[in-house]
């Protein structure tokens, strides 16, 4: 069953929400841990299709995500503020779309009722990993897997 588009994200900022909240605005879609390279000289951002070694790319998910920020040092834990200042969250992000005081799309488990839809919708990153980071050496070999535009 849907849930109603008058939820907690309307009526609470980032930093007022619950722990249960705030892991409940995630909409699984996986981008945050696929690699991005970031132009030194103009900062823009190159979306890959290589994920964290955690990543689970068919349930596009952590397998260990307790723990990723330890087994991971590059890892960034999300919080209100890190939301509002990195340039590289999806447009799409639940998150960033909260803070900016935008809608969530349709497709949003919390408006769906269902975990399915992101991927469905072809919003997720299941099908488009083409590689994990520990398959790869040097930042030459991720050129390889740098993806057109934001996936």
């Amino acid at each position: 069953m849907p849930a109603m588009d008058d939820g907690f994200w309307h009526t609470k900022t980032l930093e007022e929400m619950t722990d249960t909240e705030w892991e409940a605005l995630c909409d699984g879609c996986g981008k945050c841990c696929i690699s991005k390279l970031e132009d030194e000289d103009t900062g823009e951002i190159h979306w890959t299709s290589v994920s964290c070694r955690l990543f689970d790319a068919e349930a596009c998910r952590c397998v260990d995500y307790p723990n990723r920020l330890a087994k991971v040092p590059d890892c960034v834990g999300l919080t209100p503020a890190k939301v509002r200042a990195i340039p590289w969250l999806p447009s799409t992000c639940a998150y960033r779309l909260v803070a900016e005081g935008r809608a969530l799309y349709w497709w949003h488990h919390l408006l769906s009722g269902s975990r399915d839809t992101v991927h469905e919708a072809g919003m997720s990153m299941r099908g488009k990993v083409t590689a994990n980071e520990t398959d790869l050496g040097d930042t030459d070999a991720y050129l390889e897997h740098m993806l057109e535009e934001e996936p």
